[in-house]
């Protein structure tokens, strides 16, 4: 007898359909299954047929043979398990097929004992179904809230293949899983971010207005400074002073981390800012995403949050070249053998190095060790179409004593935030008409009707251009980082001094003469 059922994989980022065929028929007893499965796919014969059996459920002794449509795509995971279990069970009659059959989809993995266990990419598989006239998704009971997220399917969790049998043939009653996502993200509690404030760090005021800056108008930057000054505890508290997650960047970054299986037990919606550091050693394909088996990287897990790199120049080249592209085009494409992959990757970079091989160049009390060779050569790892994608850089001086001796309370996040954000409310009301919601995202076109300078500005940027000998880039990152220091100020126009401030953030400039 033949059965017939729906389930789903993932290829990359993406979900699919996949028509589960199973086969049952007199011969010598074999359990088969074909249509390009992996490993995993392949070992889940034993876990079906185990599972079967402790449930209590009857697995025949007989010829099985499962096909996954399409044949020509390769199944990866264990999302097929609980599919191909009922397809047994419809096959030999231990269940009836109904008109369910065709808009329902079957996704878990089964453990030895028949009980349905948590799988990855439930939420990207969600959104592909009300297009595939799919209304209900039958899930284990840790992924009936992510995949209800949506709300345009009707997801049941289910704890086990016994009382899935019970639910089907009408002997129990379950209730689809509903999740109000606006009131998660009102009430939720940013442990990411719990015990970090800005108050932690005293000192460094010229560093926290940059970080001001760069969280108003989405502006990438890089610090600079001798060891111990403090970078990475204040990129740290990067995400404190960032704007709170919308109702659509959260999905989008669920659906990433779902896909990598990083979502937090108990929780099936991501609430804060993304904020990932990844070591100097960690390979390309870690970061930009890829392998053999094509995983999105640190930088599509830091969608719509703060990717953090801290010791830039250790980086290997390939990963440092490698971020030109997510960094222009907020997307990574990933091409492999069995095609092309595309990674959401539209998020904020914030890097630390050190001025030198030693660090302390320019250090008022600690003299450097290095020769101009050494400087040059370390300073020459960050290439120059690199820098020039990072709208600023700030040096990083040590705290003195009588910033951390004092017993004055520094401003805190909250405080920073709320300018912050009223900056960005000035953006959105200006781009409502384009497809951009912050500066550092406005193409040439949008600089030129949207930021007006003053005659004095205009002169001054023009001195600017000449002087320091930008690129079209580099002038056109400056003038964005321009527009948002007067969004601070609430001001219309962009003033003489908004050129001025926003010309400091090009320090990398002062270490030309040793490149």
């Amino acid at each position: 007898m033949l059965a017939i059922l729906n389930s789903c994989s993932l290829l990359g980022a993406d979900a699919y359909m996949v028509h589960v065929e199973v086969d049952v028929s007199k011969g010598m007893p074999a359990f088969e299954i074909v249509g390009l499965p992996d490993a995993a796919v392949r070992e889940s014969r034993e876990r079906v047929r185990t599972a079967l059996k402790n449930s209590g459920l009857e697995f025949p002794f007989q010829r099985i043979t499962v096909n996954l449509a399409p044949a020509d795509v390769k199944k990866e995971g264990v999302n097929l398990d609980f599919a191909i279990a009922v397809g047994i069970l419809l096959a030999t009659g231990q269940l009836a097929a109904d008109e369910r059959l065709a808009k329902t989809v079957f996704l878990g993995e089964l453990s030895l004992d028949g009980r349905l266990r948590h799988v990855n990419g439930v939420l990207p598989i969600s959104r592909i179904l009300p297009d595939m006239g799919i209304e209900r998704l039958l899930v284990p009971m840790s992924n009936a809230e992510e995949g209800a997220l949506l709300g345009q399917t009707e997801v049941f969790g289910l704890a086990d293949l016994r009382q899935f049998v019970d639910f089907w043939q009408g002997n129990l009653h379950i209730e689809p899983t509903h999740v109000d996502v606006e009131a998660i993200l009102r009430s939720a509690v940013h442990d990411d971010t719990a015990g970090v404030d800005m108050a932690d760090i005293k000192g460094q005021q010229a560093v926290k207005r940059a970080m001001e800056i760069a969280a108003a108008g989405r502006h990438n930057l890089l610090m600079v400074g001798s060891p111990g000054s403090g970078k990475t505890m204040l990129a740290r508290r990067m995400p404190t002073i960032l704007p709170d997650l919308t109702l659509a960047e959260s999905l989008e970054i669920t659906r990433i981390f779902s896909i990598c299986g990083l979502l937090p037990e108990g929780q099936p919606l991501v609430t804060s800012r993304p904020f990932r550091a990844p070591h100097h050693t960690a390979s390309p394909q870690s970061v930009i995403g890829g392998g053999r088996v094509p995983r999105p990287g640190e930088v599509s897990l830091a969608h719509h949050g703060v990717l953090f790199l801290d010791e830039l120049p250790e980086f290997s080249r390939d990963v440092r070249e490698a971020l030109r592209q997510p960094l222009e085009d907020k997307i990574v494409t990933v091409s492999r053998v069995q095609g092309r992959m595309d990674y959401d990757a539209s998020f904020q970079l914030i890097a630390a190095m050190n001025p030198c091989p030693c660090g302390y160049l320019g250090d008022p009390l600690k003299p450097c060790s290095c020769t101009p060779y050494q400087v040059s050569r370390y300073l020459g790892r960050v290439s120059g179409p690199l820098l020039d994608r990072i709208d600023m850089q700030v040096n990083v001086q040590r705290v003195s004593f009588a910033d951390l001796s004092s017993d004055e309370r520094p401003e805190s996040s909250a405080d920073i935030k709320r300018r912050v954000m009223a900056a960005r409310k000035l953006q959105l009301d200006r781009f409502s008409d384009e497809k951009i919601f912050a500066n550092a995202d406005m193409s040439h076109s949008q600089l030129e009707k949207f930021c007006r300078l003053s005659p004095d500005a205009n002169n001054l940027l023009a001195q600017v251009f000449r002087q320091l000998k930008l690129s079209a880039r580099s002038h056109d990152r400056l003038l964005k980082v321009a527009r948002t220091i007067a969004d601070l100020a609430a001001s219309p126009q962009i003033e003489l001094a908004h050129v001025a401030e926003a010309v400091q953030y090009r320090g990398i400039e002062q270490f030309a003469e040793y490149k």
